[in-house]
């Protein structure tokens, strides 16, 4: 559930993770930055690898794996990460007093991954509770949902016929939403005055819904036509976009207004609440 790349929260604090192996791996920079409260903590973990390596303690450096995260430009960067074993090791060695704390965070992140590969629900129902605790309007929040699982669908279909991960799942998501919206979703963002934030994250209900509607269709028609490899797929996924454009612009010439909206949900909750009414 769009969690290949996703953050976790720790006291307020965002952590960067990537599953990988079948195991979360978080950002170590990420991690430094919460227990020392550094302005650098690039710096204080390139410090830190020194240190440790002339202890002696250098597994935990070697240990370390560079996987992609998103980064502050918005794109996907190589980063440092380490698995929870790699992760403990790390807290120890940086005097903090949070350091008990996220311990104990983390110790609790992987045993509620653990539950939720056991129990897909008990991952949607945190996702629920993560989204409420924002501001989010219950609505708003079950359309948000139902389209990350709409998402999966498409991304799991595009995965089987050959497509290949993150540049072409890229291209592809951009074919759809130019033919929904008339933008990418790099342009939409900028829109909307995003930088880093998850575009889905600030749309309004229709937006969300016209979303769902172009990622389906693109679904079904890659699966009725039993398209295999990128161009096949991408015709797919271009048709899936267009008819959810044309539904869009349908909804707009009722409505006599555009259901696209520069607003965003960087705002406190109590907004966040009253934009998503309003969008419906």
């Amino acid at each position: 559930m769009e969690q290949n790349n996703s953050l976790a929260v720790f006291e307020g604090k965002e952590i960067r993770k990537a599953w990988n192996n079948n195991e979360w791996w978080f950002s170590v920079v990420d991690i430094v930055g919460i227990l020392t409260n550094s302005d650098d903590p690039r710096n204080y973990w390139k410090v830190l690898k020194h240190r440790l390596n002339e202890e002696g303690a250098n597994e935990t450096v070697t240990n370390c794996n560079q996987l992609k995260l998103i980064a502050e430009d918005g794109k996907l960067r190589e980063t440092d990460c380490v698995n929870t074993e790699g992760a403990f090791r790390i807290i120890q060695s940086v005097p903090s007093p949070r350091a008990e704390p996220m311990k104990l965070w983390l110790a609790k992140v992987g045993y509620e991954r653990v539950k939720e590969i056991q129990n897909p629900e008990i991952a949607m129902q945190r996702m629920r509770e993560i989204y409420k605790a924002k501001g989010y309007s219950d609505d708003w929040i079950e359309k948000r949902v139902r389209g990350i699982a709409i998402r999966d669908e498409l991304t799991d279909e595009w995965d089987k016929r050959g497509v290949k991960k993150e540049k072409e799942f890229a291209i592809l998501t951009a074919e759809i939403s130019k033919a929904t919206f008339g933008m990418t979703p790099s342009e939409y963002k900028e829109f909307k005055g995003l930088k880093h934030e998850n575009l889905r994250d600030h749309m309004n209900d229709f937006e969300l819904i016209f979303n769902m509607l172009g990622e389906k269709v693109s679904t079904e028609l890659t699966k009725q036509e039993d398209a295999h490899g990128y161009n096949q797929v991408e015709s797919a996924a271009k048709r899936g976009g267009r008819a959810a454009g044309n539904a869009r612009k349908d909804t707009e010439k009722e409505l006599g207004r555009s259901v696209m909206s520069k607003e965003n949900y960087l705002a406190e909750p109590e907004k966040r609440k009253r934009i998503a009414l309003k969008g419906k």
